[in-house]
């Protein structure tokens, strides 16, 4: 099945040489990487949140902040130099 994906000119760039340095396609590099995204990624099982935060106040407030630091972060993170 085709897709397509938009990226900024240096991660294209940096994708190529890294595919080339492992002498294989970028099709395929992108599929490897994906797949490993995939199989590693940790999801909180369903409702783990909104359980924490029935407890108290204080675990509540501390989930809050969990949360909003995890979305700051995420989002201030600049993409690695490849």
């Amino acid at each position: 099945m085709s897709t397509s994906v938009h990226l900024p000119k240096r991660l294209l760039e940096a994708l190529d040489r890294r595919a080339r340095a492992l002498r294989i396609s970028r099709n395929k590099l992108i599929t490897q990487a994906i797949e490993r995204e995939l199989s590693t990624a940790g999801d909180w099982s369903p409702g783990f949140f909104d359980r924490l935060q029935e407890r108290d106040d204080e675990v509540s407030a501390a989930v809050d902040q969990l949360l909003e630091d995890v979305v700051r972060t995420r989002r201030s993170k600049v993409m690695p130099e490849l």
